[in-house]
């Protein structure tokens, strides 16, 4: 048995691959298209489903890869040997060529040669047949011609060997064990035991039929060969292990946290559980979020699973005594050390992917310590309520409120002993949905419940022609009105409209669809709105004005001209400032997100702090410049491939068919967009920055208007200023000034009146000294000066302190009807026990109020005027109390 590391095992398999006509047709996202009806991609031969299907693949019908893989459908597992949630699948295929007889005799060639194993060790099985599918004895009949031998051939049932996802190509497969040197552990010994005999090496998988959604199979067209090898498990066996975490791909970041914890591997089950976890979540996380598709943490979809796998890193973490920044610097270990070859997206990424964890990180840090002292609350509830379980709502209200995931409150109340009623929480969820579903907006609830449109026939499909004209005239091919696919909407009602060619942009990469309207003869239906719908098709959402529409209709499908025309000027001038933003902040911005209706754009892009007045400047100035140019705006179709080396910038996370439209502003900007443009810079008119603002830990906004909106701002600004000037009894030219010596009119006036009300203050109290008396060896003086506001008291009471010299002061004062008090007190009254603090806190509920302070200062307010001498009785009462009189 040979020795590899897992650079060199990729490597292996593919050059293996290669010298047999096959073709490295590279990996692709870990995010599911959805067409499989699962969130990840979970095996590697998912993204070729069509091809596998019968459909040519424009590489051949050999190909090879190595592909990552997520399932976290046993992620309670996760903290042994060999469970992890990201994986690489070595895999190859043959679609329509080879069958069972080579790939038995390659599977036994890459075992014997490749890999160093001897035909002794090696087992297979093969399906044993049942009802829906036979015996597979042609599988066992090359297994043994290809060196297995007969006596290690192994026939299992269907649980075993039989392949497939929840719908698609299936087929009876056929595993290789390798079979290690010990007795077996009872009559029924084999592969599957889990008696540590036999170890999985690899599977072949024999696809030939189709499982349907009613559960039916039915023979492929073709019959293909899916061969899949868990790359981990094949390194760790080869370097004499089982655990994969001490293979390449783990030990430096297990190194890491023996160096920051102390702990060493192996030690203590617990610890090394938790260092398990935390390496593999933090993988998985770093693979998420720099993977092509940009995953970011929410609270649903594949944007949950991210969120749920960080955030059980950062619990476990916790118990280790990790803070955030050493689950960042483990995140870079597998960026830089464990994957800077074989995944450069992650070494080229890291400032983004470290945005987003570092951003994760600190929401949950902050929902953590907030959710978990709820938790406790909870617990300690039902423990001294004597009861086993936390009920649905309250297990809700941590994750609605604190963003604490269940599966973390169900790990920690097992813990404790306890059950958590999961039905009750999903009726809370169901409940906060419908309430959402309740104040959506209008297009929102005409294309939410998008099962309406499973029944369509799938050749219905929609063509989007805008790029060249705002008119298409077609047929009507599907209605529906919100509920329900209808054949009609007559006058009055709300629906969507489908047709198979039409120049309406649907809402897309940030681009607000078309508004317009359908017509024939005397019939209009106004589009409110244009939105992608399943299948490739385009929605035109809106409601009928006049007539009636059927299905089947000719009609003509017009876009509002005015409309699309300020959407593109929007559009396109976010072109313009994103490459304006790169020459003024430098190359490290990078498009975060943005909106463009015909209204005005939105921008956010990655940069570490508050743009200077100066910068937002020198942007506006440049897209203004750019648009003075006339740039000519040309859009190509090209490959990704042939895209990629003409220098398009492309967004991070943004997921990209085989063929791409590059957009060109002359030299200045090139990008991949699949949005709509104006034809030439100048057809934006102008462009106008409305603000810059922070909306997450380095990430910036920008809001900007273009075209007539500029004008109108300007003339909003306009207006703005002549009232102003006007109010002021100025000239919008001389306002400026005028403003400058009004405000230092009031500074003056301020001034002066604070003088007169500290006077009159004085000349209120009187001779005020008279009435202090002494409390247990501590001088009290309280007095009620009529009229002063709070920050007079203030005032008068640090004057009234320093006459008295040592002792207590208390001063309270009406003002419209409302009650200020303050108390201090000096260093030896406090020495005494006096405390101002204390003190207030019982004299203001005298007056109806609540405050409170430090021994030597404190102040209140109050309602009730009435308790004013209660008040001062209760002053010497608590001074009394304080100081032992």
């Amino acid at each position: 048995m040979k020795q590899f590391t897992s650079d060199e095992l990729r490597k292996a398999w593919k050059e293996f691959y290669e010298a047999r006509g096959h073709v490295d047709v590279g990996a692709v996202s870990l995010v599911s298209d959805g067409s499989t009806g699962v969130l990840f991609n979970v095996a590697g031969m998912q993204p070729l489903m069509p091809y596998l299907l019968g459909q040519k693949h424009p590489k051949g019908t050999r190909l090879c890869n190595v592909q990552g893989c997520v399932r976290t459908n046993d992620i309670d597992s996760v903290g042994d040997k060999s469970h992890v949630t990201f994986f690489e699948m070595l895999g190859s295929w043959s679609l329509g060529d080879y069958f069972k007889k080579e790939r038995c005799q390659w599977s036994y060639e890459l075992l014997t040669e490749v890999f160093g194993f001897d035909a002794d060790h090696l087992a297979a099985t093969v399906f044993a047949g049942d009802e829906n599918a036979p015996r597979d004895e042609e599988g066992a009949k090359y297994r043994i011609e290809s060196g297995f031998k007969k006596e290690n051939i192994y026939y299992l049932p269907a649980k075993d060997n039989w392949w497939g996802l929840e719908y698609g190509p299936c087929g009876p497969d056929s595993e290789m064990f390798y079979i290690a040197d010990v007795p077996d552990c009872g009559p029924d010994c084999g592969p599957g035991c889990d008696c540590g005999k036999y170890t999985e090496l690899g599977n072949d998988v024999f696809m030939q039929y189709e499982k349907h959604k009613d559960g039916s199979l039915t023979p492929l067209k073709q019959k293909n060969v899916d061969t899949g090898w868990g790359l981990e498990r094949i390194l760790a066996f080869l370097n004499g292990t089982k655990d994969v975490y001490k293979t390449d791909l783990f030990i430096p970041v297990m190194e890491y946290i023996e160096k920051n914890t102390g702990l060493k591997y192996g030690e203590d089950e617990e610890k090394t559980r938790s260092m398990r976890i935390i390496a593999d979540h933090m993988r998985t996380a770093v693979m998420l979020i720099g993977d092509e598709a940009h995953l970011i943490p929410s609270n649903a979809g594949a944007g949950y699973v991210l969120r749920r796998l960080i955030r059980r890193a950062v619990r476990h973490g916790r118990l280790l005594g990790f803070k955030k920044e050493n689950l960042v610097d483990i995140a870079v270990i597998f960026m830089q050390k464990v994957y800077g070859e074989s995944y450069p997206r992650l070494k080229d990424n890291r400032a983004a992917i470290l945005l987003e964890l570092r951003n994760e990180l600190i929401r949950f840090e902050s929902a953590l310590e907030n959710g978990m002292k709820e938790m406790e609350k909870i617990l300690e509830r039902k423990k001294k309520d004597g009861e086993s379980a936390i009920d649905g709502r309250s297990a809700f209200y941590l994750y609605d409120t604190f963003g604490f995931p269940l599966e973390l409150t169900l790990e920690i109340a097992g813990e404790k002993g306890l059950t958590v009623d999961e039905e009750g929480f999903e009726k809370a969820m169901e409940e906060q949905k419908r309430k959402a579903r309740e104040n959506q907006s209008f297009s929102a609830e005409l294309t939410n419940n998008l099962s309406v449109y499973d029944g369509l026939d799938e050749k219905i499909k929609s063509e989007f022609t805008g790029y060249d004209t705002l008119t298409e005239k077609g047929e009507i091919l599907a209605i529906s009105d919100g509920s329900a696919l209808t054949d009609i909407l007559t006058q009055g009602m709300e629906g969507t409209v489908i047709t198979g060619k039409t120049p309406f942009y649907a809402t897309m990469g940030g681009q607000k669809g078309d508004k317009g309207r359908i017509v024939k003869d005397d019939a209009e239906f106004e589009v409110l709105e244009t939105v992608k719908l399943p299948g490739d098709r385009i929605g035109h959402v809106g409601v009928v004005r006049s007539g009636e529409f059927k299905v089947s209709d000719t009609a003509t499908f017009e876009v509002d001209r005015m409309y699309r025309m300020n959407t593109c000027r929007n559009h396109s001038a976010t072109h313009l400032l994103q490459q304006a933003l790169r020459s003024v902040l430098g190359e490290g911005v990078e498009q975060q997100g943005s909106y463009q209706d015909e209204l005005r754009t939105r921008f956010d892009f990655s940069y570490s702090s508050a743009m200077t007045a100066e910068e937002i400047k020198k942007a506006e100035k440049l897209v203004n410049e750019k648009i003075q140019e006339d740039l000519k705006v040309n859009t190509k179709v090209m490959s990704l491939e042939e895209a990629k080396k003409t220098g398009a910038m492309a967004l991070f996370g943004e997921k990209y068919g085989e063929d791409v439209r590059v957009v060109n502003m002359g030299d200045w900007s090139v990008e991949l967009c699949g949005g709509t443009q104006v034809k030439n810079t100048s057809d934006i008119g102008f462009f106008k920055i409305l603000s810059e603002s922070g909306i997450a830990a380095g990430v910036r906004r920008i809001e900007a208007v273009t075209g007539s909106n500029v004008i109108s701002y300007y003339e909003g600004v306009e207006d703005t200023l002549n009232n102003a000037a006007k109010t002021a009894k100025s000239t919008p030219q001389e306002l400026s000034s005028h403003i400058e010596k009004l405000m230092k009119e009031i500074k003056e006036l301020k001034s002066e009146n604070e003088s007169l009300k500290a006077k009159a203050a004085k000349d209120a109290l009187g001779n005020v000294m008279d009435n202090v008396q002494e409390i247990g060896g501590v001088k009290l003086l309280i007095a009620d000066p009529g009229g002063v506001d709070m920050n007079g008291l203030r005032d008068l009471s640090d004057e009234l302190k320093t006459k008295l010299s040592e002792g207590v002061v208390v001063l309270l004062s009406v003002v419209s009807d409302k009650v200020n008090v303050v108390i201090s007190a000096t260093e030896g009254a406090i020495a005494k026990g006096a405390h101002a603090g204390n003190m207030i806190r019982e004299v203001a509920k005298c007056v109806g109020g609540g405050g409170g302070g430090r021994p030597n200062m404190a102040q209140a307010g109050g309602k009730n005027a009435a308790g004013l001498e209660e008040a001062k009785a209760k002053a010497v009462e608590i001074l009394k109390s304080q100081v032992g009189a």
